[in-house]
């Protein structure tokens, strides 16, 4: 089955190109003008992939984008028009967005990032080789269940978040350099992207230490990248 593609866009333009392109590579494409049918075409279609323009008339990209998440970990790829600060990007990344893009968007780019974050949301072959959970009193990681406790409480993590929390778990103990981490949680296509990895642990710190401030589990080797310690 062809993998789905939905389009939030209310650039009509911008619409017609992008699912003419996707098509020609094999996606099966839909297409919605605004947030509000945004979100049904997303209850109807359920795409394997989301691509959302942030400034959208009935609901803005970004509720669009929480609702999204409120039922599902699909990815989601933000585009915009204007130039992001570290402080969308984390604004964005607490509503559930997995990704953010400039318009103009180039298309080797673009295809490029869907492929990644496709990828990033299939379960790989070795997250079946064998059962992984990682577990004390305040933290339960589920890798094979792609589940996350916090204090007893289940917690939701995109699929970027996911695969950066498990790719540290796997390598408990070991320092990860940013660019081990630029491979491995989000690919070859992103290593330039040298400001990932302090973004997203910084999210993810929010989501899962006690105190983001002085983190017990995911802890800095400065200059170097990260650690996953956990407790004893």
């Amino acid at each position: 089955m062809a993998v789905k593609v939905l389009i939030i866009e209310d650039d009509a333009e911008m619409n017609r190109l992008l699912q003419l392109d996707l098509e020609q590579h094999g996606y099966e494409v839909h297409i919605a003008h605004n947030g509000l049918e945004g979100l049904r075409a997303f209850h109807e279609a359920r795409p394997n992939l989301v691509v959302l323009d942030v400034a959208l008339p009935m609901m803005d990209g970004l509720t669009v984008c929480q609702r999204i998440r409120e039922l599902s970990n699909v990815p989601i790829l933000i585009v915009t028009a204007h130039a992001v600060t570290e402080e969308e990007i984390a604004k964005g990344l607490n509503l559930g967005a997995d990704e953010y893009m400039l318009k103009p968007i180039r298309n080797i780019e673009f295809h490029a990032r869907v492929r990644a974050l496709l990828r990033r949301a299939q379960r790989s072959d070795d997250d079946n080789a064998q059962p992984l959970v990682y577990a004390d009193d305040y933290l339960t990681i589920d890798i094979n269940a792609r589940r996350v406790w916090v204090s007893g409480q289940e917690i939701r993590l995109t699929p970027t978040e996911f695969k950066l929390l498990s790719t540290f778990v796997r390598h408990r103990g070991q320092v990860l350099t940013f660019q081990q981490l630029l491979e491995q949680v989000w690919g070859y296509e992103y290593q330039t992207e040298h400001h990932y990895p302090r973004i997203y642990v910084s999210h993810l710190r929010r989501k899962i230490e006690p105190d983001p401030r002085t983190p017990t589990y995911i802890q800095n080797e400065y200059g170097v990248g990260y650690r996953f310690v956990g407790k004893p």
